[in-house]
């Protein structure tokens, strides 16, 4: 969860529930009650394709590095070009090197480059990829979803570049965090974190092997070559994960693991087994894994998207997942609103309003202030990929007495994703830079100084009254970027200063890209 400092609450682990999969049936009267989720209403569609594309250039706008030459956000520059300088390295020519850990992705507002958002920024957009190639493609948008991934790993490939080693963050966040300056204005080499046999990090190993075997399939048939590196590098990242169990806590307080790392041991084997097919990862994940039924998915904890993915698997005829999708059932359930088992706090119906005739209800899924949205949007990405996957297999699921179609699930999807656009009770986008009253003042460093300034020498002490806190909209539109959003009670404060409401993070943006990518298809309407 991210607000202004990276923190995060800590999971809420639901309760195995009775649910099961049943083949599709009659639909029985009581789901008449439950089609407003599905018959859209007039007026009330965004346009998709529009969102689709401005949230993938919000990416780009977090770029690290040397910049390319069709860089699509005019004021963002080139920026942390000495990164990795100080993790002097003695090779076996016995003489130090310095690294190269040029590139990458900045998490949020700030000007750090952390490896376990990151990783977890590309598995989502991989996936995304994945399980949208055709309408990416038709929104011609999947050279630029590629491009984002390929920024992202072509990074990781830099920091496990040695064996039994990976380095997991650049820059001091504590530093960082006393200076609102671009990144642009960054000098000298940084900070350098890493794991290795001594401190290891089964989370971020786990992760990072999870990013480059996700993004390994989406290169395999245009770039057989890299796609084989990347899945190399992401065998040796899980094996090292999986020998030398620890936490790290090196990225704590900004970014701490409460789940631990199983979820990611089983995330990265998912992954792996999915791009392979070998028996060694299905062994792990029907003999070692851990599994458990959650209610959320995000940055830290990844058991229902683990769910999801090998649910695929056991629609296909491998009856030894019947357990994750025992328990990808169990999450829909605590998620969805009219579940019997429903456990998720929603924001309040009762602040419903009309206008132009047509009524805006709350009903956005809140978990924690700070970053929000990335529930929202995660719930979004899971529904949608599991309600095509029901639909595709002819099923449907049970909560309690209580059965759920495919049209059910994404019809929660758009819900969600709808609610950020604009269909709420402050009848207000939450996408910069798209919609009807889009936020202004996002919490960011880049987009809230001026290009005048870009040169000028930083004055730290001043920075924060003389950008930060200024009540006025950013002088550069941080375009399409989702910001933390509202509160559980619908408000929401556009002030550059209220970080949990305005700082965006790229992993944010990650999830919505798969659930905007469906949204560009018209749901069949009932």
């Amino acid at each position: 969860m991210r607000g202004g400092a990276m923190s995060k609450g800590e999971p809420l682990i639901a309760l195995q529930m009775d649910i099961e999969v049943v083949f599709m049936g009659p639909v029985v009267a009581w789901l008449a009650l439950f089609l407003g989720y599905i018959v859209s209403v007039k007026g009330l569609d965004f346009n998709y394709t529009e969102a689709l594309s401005k949230s993938i250039i919000f990416l780009e706008a977090q770029r690290s590095g040397k910049l390319p030459s069709n860089n699509r956000v005019p004021w963002r520059g080139d920026s942390g070009l000495d990164d990795g300088k100080e993790a002097n390295v003695f090779d076996f020519r016995l003489k130090w090197i310095q690294e190269d850990l040029v590139g990458g992705y900045y998490d949020a507002g700030d000007n750090v480059k952390y490896g376990l958002p990151m990783a977890f920024t590309i598995t989502t957009l991989a996936w995304s990829a994945i399980a949208y190639q055709s309408e990416l493609e038709s929104a011609g948008e999947w050279k630029n979803v590629k491009d984002a991934i390929r920024w992202g790993t072509d990074y990781f490939l830099k920091t496990a570049s040695k064996r039994r080693k990976l380095y997991v963050e650049v820059g001091d966040p504590v530093k960082d965090h006393k200076c609102w300056m671009r990144p642009e204005n960054l000098k000298g080499p940084r900070r350098v974190l890493q794991i290795d046999e001594k401190t290891p990090g089964s989370e971020i190993a786990g992760e990072t092997s999870a990013a480059m075997a996700a993004s390994s399939m989406v290169f395999r048939h245009t770039d057989a070559l890299y796609a084989r590196e990347l899945l190399r590098k992401a065998k040796r990242l899980f094996n090292f994960a999986k020998d030398h169990k620890k936490t790290f806590d090196g990225e704590c307080p900004f970014y701490c693991s409460f789940s631990g790392f199983n979820d990611e041991l089983s995330w990265a084997a998912a992954w792996l087994y999915s791009a392979t097919n070998r028996i060694k990862y299905f062994k792990f994940l029907t003999e070692e894994a851990v599994s458990a039924s959650v209610d959320e998915f995000n940055w830290d904890l990844k058991f229902a998207g683990t769910q999801i993915l090998l649910s695929k698997f056991f629609f296909e005829g491998t009856r030894e997942f019947h357990t994750f999708n025992e328990n990808a059932d169990s999450y829909i359930c605590s998620v969805l609103p009219q579940s019997p088992y429903h456990e998720t706090y929603m924001t309040p119906e009762s602040n419903s309003i009309r206008f132009d005739s047509v009524e805006y209800s709350g009903g956005l899924l809140h978990l924690r202030d700070g970053a929000n949205l990335q529930y929202a949007t995660g719930a979004s990405l899971l529904f949608s990929v599991y309600g095509d996957l029901l639909k595709k297999f002819n099923r449907k699921i049970k909560c309690g007495n209580k059965p759920f179609e495919s049209k059910h699930l994404l019809a929660f999807a758009k819900q969600q994703m709808d609610y950020i656009l604009g269909r709420n009770p402050q009848q207000r986008s939450y996408m910069v830079g798209f919609g009807k009253n889009p936020p202004k003042q996002a919490h960011h460093r880049g987009a809230s100084i001026p290009l005048s300034e870009a040169k000028s020498n930083v004055d730290c002490g001043a920075s924060f009254s003389k950008w930060l806190n200024r009540n006025a909209p950013n002088p550069n539109e941080l375009t399409g970027a989702i910001l933390g959003g509202p509160d559980k009670k619908d408000k929401f404060s556009d002030l550059r200063w209220t970080s949990v409401y305005t700082e965006p993070c790229t992993y944010i943006n990650s999830l919505a890209v798969g659930a905007l990518a469906k949204l560009t298809r018209p749901l069949q309407k009932s």
